[in-house]
């Protein structure tokens, strides 16, 4: 087995997660026995979207947010979660409380097209309703995530709307999963993945920002996930005189930046140290520091 490198989504080891309760279809079921079947259309055919989301201080942090996205993107594909947001909110609630959490934790709501009467791909063999599962876990990120991890440019790149739209949070990761491989190939904690143009875009887990000269700057958006902590980023930098643009670039353009951090709802902001092995001038620097202190106090407000 290769060595662990680090992730963003490393944290510290907590042994309460050995025992949690995981929410399956409106049953609390301990972890060993929380199961799905063989014929679910997540496991059989990746059918299926998700939301992660951060429990802080008894809040679900941005939860409309994470809402409109899992709603609007179930609606596209014709998946009928089966619940309203009300519904949604008490099982979370209903987890949460099940297992004593209020707060650094992070949960992984799926829902997929359920249970299948034949093995095969055609959404009408999924009969039975939508499945929903709730995991939840003590989690705080680990700290040496503070000290930057590290990116390889790889050559899985981020695809078309047609083919499959990179703004779905769906089970069918594997695209991201090869990203991931080819970075680990490398050497490094994460891929940086390009657009179908060539122009930087993200990594295969989180959202990417370079600071050149003062400004911020992310991709377009256009074929990146739309990830909500990258959102409020972008909004804290208009609305805190942080010039920032959303605008194709390229790997010279992250190669001359100071500094270099990603986005996403378990960590918030992380640091990155080196690029296909040059280091950046800054790790953690301060225009990333600033974002972060902005952005916690964003969620600590609620």
């Amino acid at each position: 087995m290769p060595d662990h490198r680090t992730t963003t989504h490393d944290a510290e080891h907590d042994p309460r997660n050995d025992d949690i309760l995981i929410y399956v279809d409106g049953a609390l079921k301990p972890r060993a026995e929380a199961t799905v079947s063989v014929y679910d259309s997540g496991f059989l055919l990746g059918d299926g979207m998700w939301e992660g989301l951060r429990l802080h201080e008894g809040r679900w942090v941005f939860f409309d947010d994470h809402m409109d996205r899992l709603v609007s993107a179930c609606k596209a594909v014709s998946l009928d979660i089966g619940m309203d947001r009300a519904g949604i909110l008490a099982a979370l609630n209903e987890t949460a409380k099940a297992n004593d959490m209020t707060d650094h934790v992070h949960a992984r709501l799926m829902v997929t097209r359920g249970v299948k009467v034949k093995p095969f791909q055609h959404p009408s063999l999924s009969r039975s309703g939508p499945t929903i599962v709730i995991i939840m876990e003590h989690s705080t990120p680990a700290p040496e995530t503070r000290r930057g991890v590290t990116l390889a440019t790889v050559p899985q790149v981020r695809g078309l709307p047609m083919s499959q739209d990179p703004k779905y949070n769906s089970h069918s990761k594997l695209n991201c999963v090869i990203a991931c491989l080819q970075a680990e190939e490398a050497g490094a904690d994460e891929g940086l993945m390009l657009d179908p143009h060539g122009f930087v875009n993200t990594t295969n887990a989180c959202n990417f920002f370079i600071v050149r000269k003062g400004e911020v700057w992310t991709s377009t958006g256009d074929y990146c996930m739309n990830g909500i902590t990258r959102q409020k980023v972008i909004d804290l930098c208009r609305a805190n005189e942080i010039p920032v643009f959303e605008r194709n670039f390229s790997l010279p353009d992250v190669h001359a930046a100071q500094e270099a951090f990603l986005t996403g709802t378990f960590a918030g902001l992380t640091p990155v140290a080196a690029l296909d092995g040059k280091p950046f001038p800054e790790t953690d620097g301060p225009v990333t520091q600033r974002l972060r202190g902005l952005y916690e106090e964003l969620v600590a407000a609620g």
